[in-house]
């Protein structure tokens, strides 16, 4: 995956998380499955920017950067913030 398209992929989810709070703005609230929806989005999210730091870093140490790949959901759940 390349940056372009990691970068896509984050406008995606950031663009679906965004449509799923304004309409819990209109009043009605987030359903069970939105919410459920809104956590998956913040991990998948979390894995992207993971993912390009990744390339970041090899890319400044002179590795290949496409030799970086989406770290499991434990992984990337347990950084700190």
């Amino acid at each position: 995956m390349q940056d372009p398209d990691i970068f896509e992929r984050i406008n995606a989810l950031s663009d679906e998380e965004e449509l799923l709070w304004s309409q819990a703005g209109d009043g009605r609230g987030l359903s069970e499955i939105e919410r459920s929806r809104l956590d998956s989005i913040k991990v998948e999210l979390d894995r992207a920017y993971d993912l390009l730091h990744q390339r970041e870093a090899k890319l400044r140490a002179g590795e290949d950067p496409s030799s970086a790949e989406p770290r499991p959901v434990e992984v990337v759940e347990r950084y700190q913030q």
